[in-house]
């Protein structure tokens, strides 16, 4: 066969090319062939990634279980806005190329993904709102969405596969692992869902609260939102429960600030020690108490390392 016949023949991405036809272009000079080569070099690495992204869902294909979801929950971290869940039914057979965990997929790729997943896949969102959040506190919200979203799917699943942690009050067996989004493809998929859909959300949620970049950080404490925090004070959409809100509109001791802003100035191990001797002589309240031992995590990895470098 010619290039263009090659080209042809192997035109679905889901056809494997032959290892001989492969060393064949590989040894071919031609510009053409060399292309060809990498495209299915590219390609035949995607497919084995793919593969080894159903290293959790098979064992339980294997046992006569068809409908697995993955499911995934997004949102834990923000200081603004609610915590979104979602629950994905993949098809058996399928494969959709660049599914990965969300936090190594960009923007562009993830909504192209999205799009696809719910072409492909039974989809379902649980969302838990700011209100619950500061009720039931963000770690029982977590589990609020993901059990939300399996309950919502249109089809029942038979088996899960959680990322991290177990959903309580679920009647079908479920698996947790940890990173689940970079092991398993349903797990991913729902990571690309909920995400993209909270995205969406938080940008829609930037035109009716101004002022704070939602649409930007999506409540998440960079810099830029915790100082529209300070000047604006908290909206509808933030987290009241959440320590660090507290913390941002200075409700805080003048001793935590004055100990959390010296603590950005020091130098080495001297001045650390210094630190922490006036930490433990403060009299701060216990949540201050514990806000600065971390401080001083950080800090000590900080200085260990320029010490390291020195």
């Amino acid at each position: 066969m010619n290039l263009k016949q090659i080209e042809a023949e192997y035109s679905d991405p889901a056809r494997p090319v032959p290892d001989a036809l492969l060393a064949d272009l590989a040894a071919d000079p031609r510009a053409g062939a060399r292309r060809l080569h990498r495209l299915y070099t590219r390609r035949a690495a995607e497919a084995a990634r793919l593969e080894q992204m159903l290293r959790l869902e098979r064992p339980i294909w294997a046992r006569g279980v068809s409908r697995i979801a993955g499911v995934d929950e997004v949102g834990i971290g923000p200081l603004a806005g609610p915590v979104v869940a979602a629950a994905v039914i993949l098809p058996r057979e399928t494969r959709i190329d660049f599914l990965n965990d969300s936090k190594q997929v960009g923007e562009e790729a993830r909504g192209r993904l999205e799009r696809e997943i719910r072409a492909r896949a039974t989809v379902a969102i649980g969302v838990v709102e700011v209100e619950e959040i500061d009720r039931i506190n963000i770690y029982h919200a977590g589990l609020l969405a993901m059990q939300r979203a399996v309950r919502a799917l249109p089809l029942r699943p038979e088996h899960l596969l959680v990322d991290a942690r177990s959903i309580p009050d679920m009647e079908m067996p479920q698996d947790a692992h940890v990173k689940g989004d970079a092991k398993s493809l349903s797990i991913a998929a729902a990571s690309i869902v909920a995400k993209v859909w909270r995205d969406r959300l938080m940008t829609e949620l930037d035109a009716q609260y101004p002022g704070y970049g939602l649409a930007v950080h999506k409540g998440y404490p960079t810099p830029a939102h915790q100082a529209a925090i300070r000047r604006l004070g908290p909206s509808v959409l933030h987290r009241r429960s959440f320590d660090f809100i507290r913390e941002l509109m200075g409700e805080y001791s003048a001793a935590f600030y004055a100990l959390r802003e010296k603590a950005d100035t020091l130098a080495d191990g001297i001045e650390l020690a210094a630190w922490e001797a006036e930490l433990r002589s403060s009299g701060l309240a216990a949540h201050e108490r514990r806000k600065l031992t971390l401080v001083r995590s950080r800090l000590r990895g900080r200085l260990a390392g320029a010490q390291s470098k020195a």
